[in-house]
């Protein structure tokens, strides 16, 4: 996720090979014959002469296509082309075409904030990627579409404006652009009060019903309500997807937190990251924002089990023999799933046509310990005819989203003291002796339902942080009776009805 400076040193001598050295991959290795027709097509000499490539420090690995250009502006300074005093100001980054033209590249912004740190005065970068990079101030970045432009600024006959990004004002702009509001759901009001609560105190959900009741539907709609994202939660997201490639060319910087929702068939290595060259899974590409998991059963066992740490940690260490990588994974995690196969378990109209131990199996495919690391699970019923066609205006996403700032707020108050706490949802059992105490008439009511549904003690420690929720959702200081009765309900597939 952090860049590192890779100083290209290139020298001109008798012979007539050419070689790259310092770890290259294939990619870099291809890139002298790109280099090399991009300098004649723009008018300039190759020289044929022995040519040395070396990319500094020659102990790390390197790849990709983004040195190429730094490669030809060496090439050309090493053969007296260029002033080699004027290129050392700059940090040089891009794929040249073969007629000269300059590609977009990867991780423009951790690339940019090193830069910064390294004391250099600019960047010079495909002008697709300025904007990303401009996000970083304090150094200037300059954004270019051609070899033969970098030419002529570096030797002083063509003026390039730098890019500038009013940060605050950007992201003011962007806040509040959101295609989806919870308005457009008719009737599930329980459902969206559920999800009211999870937002509030950043909890994971499960939501179980059948086919078309609204499941994904919501899921969708939950980062509407979600608080928006901090200038620094947004940088860290945006440096993530820049990172992997998947920043929209249509922005510069996420201002809306990140909602992913992979296929059932997603492998391991892409749910959490990894791979042969390490790359962010789609744990890391939710952080901060929501990853929605639907038809929880169909996932393979192990996909789901490797995300029963992550869930925990807020991150993911990904270790192979030669190295050791951290990814940040601090997601709200949103799963769905039919009751059964047939998907009518349960059902108020339709009969299921499952066996029990049919359904039971089903439901097994989702390991205990995953699910006691969910914290609301919440029953989804089909809506009724008359709610369907209800003309009363139902609640906007705005509405719910100040309801939902205004605990959060309370949190972090709570939290002050506690700097990798933020919400009620990352508190550790310490902390919820702390601070969900709660009366003689609470601890019984707990009790009881502690015994019959047979609860784990992680998932007694799961109704209190949603108790205090909802406690801190309605102003009140302390979890009444109410407030644990509400987050007990929340536990749906803890029932007799689910269990058997």
């Amino acid at each position: 996720m952090n860049a590192t400076s890779i100083t290209v040193e290139v020298s001109v001598s008798p012979g007539i090979q050419y070689f790259i050295v310092g770890l290259p991959d294939n990619a870099i290795k291809e890139s002298i014959q790109r280099v090399e027709s991009a300098i004649i097509s723009t008018g300039y000499h190759m020289p044929r002469q022995k040519i040395i490539i070396n990319l500094a420090p020659a102990d790390i690995r390197k790849e990709g296509s983004s040195y190429d250009l730094a490669i030809a502006i060496g090439i050309l300074a090493a053969s007296n082309q260029l002033p080699i005093e004027t290129i050392q100001q700059y940090i040089f980054l891009g794929e040249l075409s073969l007629d000269g033209k300059v590609h977009p590249i990867k991780g423009a912004l951790p690339i940019a904030t090193q830069s910064k740190t390294d004391g250099f005065n600019g960047m010079i970068l495909p002008a697709v990627n300025a904007e990303e990079a401009a996000i970083v101030s304090g150094i200037k970045v300059y954004g270019i579409r051609t070899l033969d432009e970098v030419i002529r600024f570096i030797k002083g006959k063509l003026q390039i404006e730098a890019t500038q990004i009013n940060i605050a004002e950007k992201f003011e702009q962007l806040l509040n652009s959101y295609e989806l509001d919870f308005a457009e759901v008719r009737g599930q009001e329980n459902i969206k009060r559920a999800l009211e609560i999870a937002a509030a105190g950043g909890h994971n959900v499960i939501l179980i019903g059948p086919p078309g009741a609204g499941k994904t539907m919501l899921a969708k709609r939950l980062p509407t309500i979600l608080p928006p994202l901090t200038i620094d939660e947004s940088l860290e997201t945006t440096k993530i997807h820049s990172v992997s490639g998947k920043l929209p060319s249509s922005t510069s910087l996420l201002t809306i937190r990140p909602f992913r929702s992979p296929h059932h068939t997603v492998s391991d290595v892409a749910l959490v990251g990894g791979g042969a060259n390490p790359q962010p899974g789609e744990i890391s590409l939710a952080h901060n924002g929501v990853l929605f998991l639907d038809e929880l059963p169909e996932f393979k066992r192990s996909v789901l089990e490797v995300m029963r740490q992550p869930l925990e940690a807020r991150s993911i260490t990904i270790s192979r023999s030669r190295f050791s990588v951290d990814y940040p994974a601090s997601f709200m995690l949103i799963a769905a799933m039919n009751p059964c196969p047939c998907g009518y378990y349960n059902h108020p109209i339709r009969r299921c046509i499952c066996k029990q131990h049919v359904v039971q199996k089903y439901i097994s495919k989702i390991s205990g310990p995953l699910l006691d690391r969910i914290d609301i699970h919440i029953e989804v019923t089909p809506v009724e005819f008359n709610e369907l066609t209800e003309s009363r205006p139902s609640e906007k996403s705005e509405v719910v989203r100040k309801r939902v700032i205004k605990a959060r707020k309370i949190q972090e108050q709570r939290f002050k003291k506690y700097p990798n706490i933020h919400s009620n949802a990352q508190m550790r059992s310490r902390n919820i002796q702390e601070i969900c105490i709660i009366d003689e008439n609470g601890r019984n009511l707990l009790k009881k339902a502690m015994e019959r549904l047979n609860l784990s003690a992680r998932a007694y420690d799961r109704i209190l942080k949603v108790a205090r929720t909802i406690a801190d959702l309605e102003g009140s200081v302390e979890i009444l009776n109410q407030h644990l009765a509400e987050a007990i309900h929340f536990r749906s597939l803890d029932r007799e009805n689910w269990s058997g």
